[in-house]
């Protein structure tokens, strides 16, 4: 156990947490804060100091999300064990890639989301758009990080195009390995505050972390000339402090995103299209051919991308799909296979 003092205050505690407590959790257990996890528990920080902790079979049962990074527990003065999870203010999750539909937590008690991409073929509008979607819909403030600007011509017009996308977030372009550059996200790392970089691989999300901390926390990897894409470089979660006092938590990089039910986020990263919509003639317009639809005769006079309009679609109905339960998937998925069976057997009575 390393027996270096830090504050509750500066490891991100809040009124929020406190009031979960009870006089009795305080006799019994402390709070630490959790910097990473591992297969055989969690390594987490607190007044007491740095060390591992196990996490009891029947809790992890118990948990609708798994313990993350960032969260907080507490850890039982009698043995280095989580008594049990402090509900967060906010936490950042998606659905497993593939075909597994376990929700998974990226990071907990986050006061900002720094959504990482870069001034080359990485710079995807959609992608960006799902990354808000969930920050919006966590109530995280998201701020989208530009990098390699020292590398492009004109990074300016990946910056026209991120503001483009019509949320409120912050847009901002920087070298992520000039300390002076990065000083730009200073606003943000204020003691106490926790923030996460989440991106694709390769666009310098670990070297932030490095420039930030003044050190090489993380392993950092180039990009495939041949089409820009990252080698993974981060393979898990993990917690840093900044000399300022803040948290940062670095993530692997992630080229898919499965959102789960993010409507709120939906509503403000599309407010555009919201409002949109509220002008079309027919109240249940679906924004196709409809007579008297306000978007569509936005894009036919060039106010609105078309492209804004399919992701939009896309995610409504991928945030649809998140919100049904297991069995109304299962049953649809029947019915559709159903569907299917009886369809071939028609294509086939038709060839005798």
């Amino acid at each position: 156990m390393s027996s270096s003092f830090i504050s509750l205050a500066r490891l991100g505690w809040r009124p929020f947490h406190s009031r979960q407590l009870t006089l009795e959790d305080l006799e019994t257990a402390h709070p630490a804060r959790v910097s990473s996890v591992h297969r055989s528990g969690l390594a987490v920080i607190s007044e007491q100091g740095t060390f591992s902790v196990t996490v009891p079979p029947r809790l992890i049962e118990s948990l609708e999300l798994p313990i993350t990074v960032g969260d907080w527990v507490l850890v039982e003065h009698a043995a280095p064990r989580v008594q049990r999870a402090i509900t967060p203010y906010s936490v950042i999750k998606r659905y497993a890639a593939g075909t597994d539909h376990r929700l998974q937590a990226i990071a907990a008690n986050l006061d900002t989301l720094f959504v990482v991409t870069s001034c080359n073929d990485d710079f995807n509008p959609s992608r960006l758009e799902r990354y808000l979607a969930v920050a919006f819909e966590a109530q995280v403030e998201p701020v989208i990080l530009i990098t390699k600007a020292d590398q492009c011509d004109d990074p300016q017009q990946f910056i026209d195009a991120a503001h483009a996308l019509g949320a409120t977030a912050t847009v901002a372009a920087v070298n992520a390995m000039d300390a002076n550059s990065v000083s730009a996200l200073d606003p943000w790392l204020q003691s106490g505050q926790t923030v996460a970089f989440v991106g694709s691989s390769g666009v310098g999300k670990s070297t932030l972390v490095n420039t930030l901390t003044g050190k090489p926390q993380q392993a950092t990897g180039g990009i495939r000339e041949l089409d820009s894409k990252g080698r993974h470089t981060t393979t898990s979660r993990e917690m840093f402090a900044l000399d300022d006092g803040a948290w940062v938590i670095d993530t692997p990089g992630m080229r898919e995103l499965r959102i789960g039910a993010v409507e709120a986020g939906l509503r403000t990263v599309f407010d555009n299209i919201e409002a949109l919509a509220a002008q079309c003639h027919f109240r249940d317009c679906k924004h196709e051919s409809e007579t008297g639809c306000a978007v569509l005769a936005a894009i036919a006079a060039g106010n609105l991308d078309p492209r804004r309009l399919t992701s939009y679609r896309k995610l409504q109905r991928e945030a649809a799909l998140a919100e049904m339960t297991t069995h109304e998937r299962r049953a649809r998925d029947r019915s559709f296979g159903r569907m299917t069976t009886s369809a071939i057997k028609v294509k086939e009575k038709f060839k005798r």
